[in-house]
């Protein structure tokens, strides 16, 4: 009897306290496999291994050679298996995987692999802030003390937010990256604000895709001392291609005067992730130039008194989305409260569905009360429709759409109010907008 023939597997595996990353690689026993990472010497035992895809091969050395010169840009080490990980790429490594022509069939693909579950993983196996002993405010504000500026925004979240809006917004658009969205062959060296646009460019329908490096402080996409621009754009001669510029003495910080000069001449859009520490810098700067816009920031900025009176004249609104997770120059996951803000067209914003606007007597006395000045405070997004005086809101319904509901902000600076006499959370204090009668405006 003939012996039976070894069966080979290529699998895509990943650790549940490495999530920016993942593994591929080649086994002929995929149990014995998940063991050995499992069992790895000095690895804490809190951080876990699974697999996220398996398959049969017929020659899994050839597969793996394969793979690797595939994705050569997206591999962490060239002489290790390690390889930058985004619910998007993992599709393109699966994709790859079983098109190839020595695939024989898929064994195991995690189901639901979404962003969402790999938060919850995160949740349970890193510590959380309260573990911590800080709150989500004490990450930001440390941030902006220390002028701490080392958060990578993720892929998925800029895919997730751009996907939100019109395709034609961006047709025939120049987009400008202009708070450190370096770009590089190396796809790990390169912003994801700057990939997505790249790898959306002729579906977008943009015209030109600008982006500028900055020099200063750390250097968080390993792009040297020096500050520079690189344009992203179709060429009569080159077809789709792309140039860097490096100009003395430049380094490439958003209100140096040649990126004042682009952002003001040159750019229709602007969309990054502006540094924590120099946000009220950034937001006068390209609120006053007039461009469309779309950047993350704090999402307590609604109730800041740097930024209130922007969404008092319609300036700003909230984007579509939280941004609850960065990469820190490890790669590493680090929870921050952020939140997407813009002044394209909100449509359908989802998040009305969380505004619960009703009579005031129904709203559940536990979350409405009075102040010692006898402001109405309400709270967990309960609206009162039929109070016309000001009352106190979180952020939370300003973040939903309350002000596009028929209600706006009718206070500069934050509220801040006080229950017999000692101060509780800050507030925006709202009121709704009374409509007039053709009769009353004569």
């Amino acid at each position: 009897m003939a012996k039976e023939k070894i069966k080979q597997y290529i699998y895509i595996i990943q650790a549940s306290r490495e999530l920016a990353f993942c593994k591929i690689g080649k086994t002929n026993d995929v149990e014995r496999r998940l063991k050995e990472y499992n069992n790895m010497t000095g690895k804490s035992k809190s951080n876990t291994y699974q697999y996220l895809f398996t398959c049969e091969v017929k020659d899994m050395t050839q597969v793996e050679k394969d793979i690797k010169e595939k994705y050569a840009d997206y591999r962490e080490d060239k002489n290790k298996e390690i390889y930058f990980f985004t619910p998007k790429w993992f599709e393109m490594y699966v994709d790859f995987i079983k098109s190839h022509p020595l695939f024989v069939e898929e064994i195991f693909t995690k189901p639901d692999e979404k962003p969402e579950v790999k938060v919850k993983i995160v949740k349970k196996t890193t510590p959380s802030l309260k573990e911590q002993g800080i709150t989500a405010k004490d990450v930001m504000q440390r941030a902006q003390k220390a002028k701490n500026d080392e958060f990578y925004t993720r892929y998925e979240d800029v895919e997730k937010e751009l996907s939100m809006y019109d395709k034609s917004i961006w047709k025939d658009k120049v987009v400008l990256c202009n708070c450190d969205d370096a770009v590089d062959t190396d796809k790990r060296k390169t912003s994801a604000f700057a990939l997505y646009f790249m790898n959306n460019f002729d579906e977008l329908g943009l015209q030109k895709l600008i982006c500028i490096h900055y020099s200063g402080g750390v250097d968080l996409f390993h792009q040297g001392a020096k500050g520079y621009i690189y344009i992203y754009e179709y060429t009569t001669k080159g077809g789709l291609k792309g140039v860097k510029n490096h100009p003395p003495n430049y380094d490439g910080s958003f209100d140096h005067p040649l990126s004042l000069k682009i952002l003001n001449e040159e750019a229709d859009i602007v969309c990054t992730n502006p540094p924590f520490s120099r946000a009220a810098d950034y937001w006068k700067i390209t609120i006053e130039s007039g461009k469309k816009f779309l950047i993350i920031s704090n999402f307590t900025n609604v109730k800041n008194d740097a930024y209130i009176s922007y969404f008092m004249e319609n300036k700003v609104w909230a984007g579509y989305n939280r941004v609850d997770w960065f990469l820190n120059p490890r790669k590493q996951l680090t929870d921050a409260p952020g939140h997407w803000y813009t002044n394209l067209p909100i449509i359908n914003r989802p998040r009305y569905k969380n505004l619960k606007i009703m009579p005031l007597k129904e709203i559940p006395e536990k979350y409405k009360k009075y102040d010692d000045s006898k402001i109405l405070l309400v709270d967990n997004c309960y609206i009162p429709k039929n109070y016309k005086k000001p009352f106190a809101v979180s952020v939370y319904p300003i973040l939903c759409g309350i002000l596009e509901k028929g209600y706006k902000i009718v206070q500069e600076k934050q509220y801040r109010p006080y229950i017999n006499g000692r101060e509780v959370f800050a507030r925006v204090l709202v009121q709704k907008i009374e409509k007039t009668t053709e009769k009353e405006r004569k």
